[in-house]
This record gives structure tokens, sequence and C-alpha cells, in this order.
């Protein structure tokens, strides 16, 4: 009963969570809209603060990566999920500052927020085998998994709905209600057991040793630098549709801008059922085929500026389309290189190589939100954002030359 219980408090508390995660940084966004109607930020402005806020999420994701799987190990993992929700309240708490005392509190409160994610993110996945039995695990992170992405993508619209239609303080008011309720349900589980006998330095040390074996490993290391350019690739889009859609584009509210991420996402998931299908685990035969796809859907989006004065761009529905199979291919690029890490790493490091995955994935993220604000600091359009990508993608694919599985065990990971 008390498993049963658990299970179902957990699956509520990441769909509220997921939710906020997604829906703050849409609150965020939707301020910049508005000051940009208003003329009261530059497009230079504009895509240099999409850069900087989507980071801000990221970089705890980087700088704690060793000390979240610390705490994770050796706290109850219930009790971490608690801290991690009261450390987004504090943070949305912050960011309500910024509605009387700038946008500095509006950074450091979504940096908060990112804090708390990187501990929950771990402890949401780590408790499952502690309140379910082995043979429930595989059933209950797909539904875990596919209730995150609804959640994720209602978060991200919903969010967009609410800045569009409700004061900042208002939109705040709800988010900070989405993580109180995210809190008490983590409380009401039964707290799972603690692990005094776990050290940092060994968590770290550990951590470190197994990105180094993977690093070390000819075709995990591509595998790596695969998934890592997924994740750059869809941060540098999320972060450009908000000044592309309104200035290419003309779109005039936070949710048709939304809609934008939304198509793309529905992409993913078409591209990601269909890898199931079409691929075999450790299959990577069409990964550099499927990278240029991307790399030309990309770069189709790019051009949408070009044509804008074609009768047939007006309704959007081409550029939907090519979002919808951007992120098709984009999901047929990525699943097969997940399969192929998580079937060929060592079976009991599993965890230690999804973290260094993790890992690696935010650390090219982060760099990503680098490269697009000094690109924009530097003049470069919104176009020419999604022109540079496309470029990065072909040239990516191209040299990401994965060789075939070994015939044997990779014990040595």
């Amino acid at each position: 009963m008390s498993a049963r219980r658990n299970y179902g408090l957990l699956l509520g508390s990441q769909v509220l969570a997921a939710f906020a995660d997604n829906a703050i940084l849409a609150v965020i966004l939707g301020q910049l809209t508005f000051r940009a109607h208003a003329g009261l930020i530059t497009r230079t402005q504009l895509g240099m603060a999409n850069a900087v806020y989507a980071s801000l999420f990221f970089v705890p994701y980087v700088l704690l990566a060793p000390v979240a799987g610390y705490v994770n190990d050796r706290l109850p993992k219930t009790t971490c999920l608690v801290v991690a929700n009261l450390i987004k309240l504090a943070g949305t708490g912050l960011a309500i500052l910024s509605i009387e005392h700038g946008p500095f509190w509006q950074g450091l409160g979504y940096f908060l927020v990112g804090v708390g994610a990187s501990i929950f993110s771990p402890a949401k996945y780590g408790v499952l085998p502690e309140i379910l039995p082995r043979t429930r695990l595989v059933k209950a992170n797909g539904t875990m998994e596919f209730l995150s992405l609804i959640a994720i993508l209602g978060g991200y619209f919903g969010g967009a709905a609410m800045i569009d239609g409700l004061p900042v303080r208002g939109c705040y008011a709800l988010l900070l209600l989405a993580y109180g309720l995210s809190a008490l349900l983590n409380l009401r589980m039964v707290a799972t057991p603690s692990h005094p006998d776990v050290q940092l330095r060994t968590t770290v040390d550990e951590f470190f040793a197994n990105f180094g074996a993977l690093l070390a490993n000819p075709r995990l290391f591509r595998v790596l630098c695969g998934s890592c350019m997924f994740w750059i690739c869809g941060a540098i889009l999320k972060m450009n549709f908000q000044p592309w859609g309104l200035e290419v584009l003309k779109l005039a509210t936070n949710k048709q801008i939304a809609l934008l991420g939304v198509w793309l996402s529905l992409g993913i998931m078409i591209g990601s059922v269909l890898a199931g299908q079409l691929h075999q685990v450790g299959d990577l035969r069409m990964t550099r085929h499927y990278g240029w796809l991307l790399a030309s859907w990309v770069g189709a989006l790019g051009l949408v500026e070009l044509l804008q004065g074609a009768e047939y761009l007006r309704s959007h529905r081409p550029v939907l389309a090519m979002l919808v199979l951007a992120g098709t291919t984009a999901g047929l690029f990525l699943i097969p290189l997940n399969a192929a890490l998580q079937s060929e790493c060592h079976q009991e490091k599993l965890g230690k190589t999804i973290a260094t995955q993790n890992f690696i994935d935010n650390l090219g993220m982060v760099a990503a939100g680098s490269l697009v604000f000094l690109g924009v600091k530097g003049g470069l359009s919104t176009s020419g954002v999604f022109l540079c990508l496309s470029v990065f993608v072909a040239l990516v694919v191209t040299i990401l030359a994965i060789p075939p599985k070994r015939s044997v065990t990779l014990s040595e990971l």
C-alpha cells in the first residue's frame, strides 16, 4: 500500500514541478514580448535576454552534477524532493521582487529554480527502485516520462497563457501554488532510507572516473557528442523562437510564440516513436542521415524570412510543418543514440553513465546560450542564428563517424 501511495504522490509532484519549471520561463520571457512590442527593448536586447535566461536554468545542472548525486545518494530521496521544491519556492519568491526592484532578482530567482531542479531530477528517478518492485520499473519510468512530457508542454503553453492574461504578480502566485502543492505531496510520501556511509569525495571521484572512462571509449564518446549536439540544437531553437517569431513571423501573443515550441516537441515525440519501430538497439547506421535532414530543416527555418512575402506563408502552416519535420528527424536522431549508450555501458554503472550524459548535455546547452548571446550581440539576425545552427549541425554529424559496435562486452566501463 505504501509503495502505491508513494508512487502516486511522486507522479503528482512531478507533474506539478515540471509544469511550473517550464511555466516560469514562459512568464519571464512573456514580459520581454510586451517590452519588445512597446519598443522598450531592441531586437538585439531581446535575443541576448533569451540566451541569458535560458542558460541560467542549465548552469546549476553543470556546477552541481557531482554534488547533487552525493546528496541524493546520502539523504532520503523523499527529503531531497521536498528540499528541491522548497528551493524552487524560494527562487520564485525572489523572482517576484523583480516587479519592484528590477530584472536582476528575476534572473537570480530563476537560477535558484534551476538549483532546485538539479536536485529534484535525480531524486525522482532514484526513488523509483526504492518504492516499487523491480518488475514495475520499466512501466513506471515510461509513465513518468509520458506525464513529464505532457506537463512540460502544458507548462510552456500554460505559462504563456498566464502572462498574456494575468498580472505578473498573479502569474508568480500561481507558480508558488504549484511548487507548494508539489512539496506537500512529497511530504506525504513515506520516507525512504538514508545512506550515511556515502562519502562526498568517493561520489565525486566515481563521477569523474566514469566520465573519463566514457570519453575514452571511441564509440560511446561519439554517442555522447551526438546526444550533446541534439540538446544544443534544441536549446538554440527555443532561445531563438521568441525574437524570430516577433521579428519574422510577426506573432502578436506569447501563446502564439509558445506554439512554436509545442509543434517542435510534437515532432520529437513522433520521431521518438518511429525510432523504436525502425531501428534495433545499437543500430546507428542512419544517424548521420537524420542529422543532415535535421540541419536541412533548421536551415529552411532560417530562409523563411526571404519568403515572407509569399501568400502561402501568411497562415504560418508551412512553418509549423517545418517545425514538426525538424522535431521528427531530431527524435529519430536522438533515440537510437540513447538506446546504444544505455545498452552498451556497464550495466552496474548505468546511473552514473546517465549522470555523465546529463552533465555533458547541460554543459552543451550552457555553451549554446553563450554562443547565441555573443552572436546576437555581434549583430547576427534571428534568421542568421538558424542558418549558423544548420551549418553547425551538418558539420558535426559529418565528422561524427560512429564506429560499429564492438562484439565484446564493454566491461571496462
